[in-house]
């Protein structure tokens, strides 16, 4: 494991970002360019934080599948975030959500940087994603009205490009193709494969 990761990530993150040319190629059919904005006036800013955390010395980060109840992106995988309260800052928020949902506290969380914003069609999110890492792996205790189920994926099975896919996906009366990256059963796609895919791009040439 390349303990010199979260510094290595945060020079990168420093410099002008991957952005769309990264992001472009998740988005699922029929998006037509919209993740890229620009957002309407009226859209709800959001935050989302990708944790990295060390876990039988192999980076990992935290993803959630969504429980059924959601009004938002029921049944899907996605990143611990939500909407950014009056008064506080994007990384604010994501720091918030994250303990709010995965039960987990943020205080020792070193925050690396963000990633570039998406706005989220389809349901009027623009998000910030924050990136942060950990020196040890939390002790989760997900909410149990918003987390189905808890997935720790390792850093380096998202870089596989043999843990990608495509598959087709029916909503609102249309069917589409989405890409995404595959973990055991579930498929991450969307605004998350989205993010994860930049995060990937920014990952380049780097040891893990």
């Amino acid at each position: 494991m390349n303990i010199e990761l979260p510094a290595e990530l945060a020079a990168r993150l420093a410099r002008p970002l991957p952005g769309w040319a990264a992001q472009a190629p998740y988005q699922p059919e029929l998006s037509f360019g919209r993740h890229q904005g620009p957002s309407p006036a009226h859209a709800r800013p959001a935050a989302v934080l990708v944790l990295l955390y060390p876990h039988e010395d192999v980076w990992h980060l935290p993803l959630m599948l969504r429980t059924a109840g959601m009004p938002d992106h029921a049944g899907q995988v996605s990143l611990p975030g939500g909407v950014i309260e009056p008064g506080e800052t994007s990384r604010e928020a994501a720091l918030r959500e994250f303990s709010e949902e995965l039960g987990a506290p943020a205080e020792r969380i070193q925050v690396l940087g963000s990633l570039t914003p998406l706005y989220l069609f389809a349901s009027n999110y623009m998000i910030t994603p924050w990136v942060g890492a950990i020196d040890r792996a939390p002790r989760f205790r997900p909410s149990q009205r918003e987390v189905d189920r808890l997935l720790e994926v390792p850093l380096g099975h998202l870089v596989d490009p043999a843990n990608t896919s495509r598959f087709e996906r029916s909503q609102r009366g249309l069917s589409f193709v989405a890409p995404c990256f595959c973990w055991q059963s579930e498929r991450i796609w969307g605004a998350t494969s989205m993010i994860l895919a930049e995060l990937v791009s920014s990952l380049a040439d780097r040891s893990l």
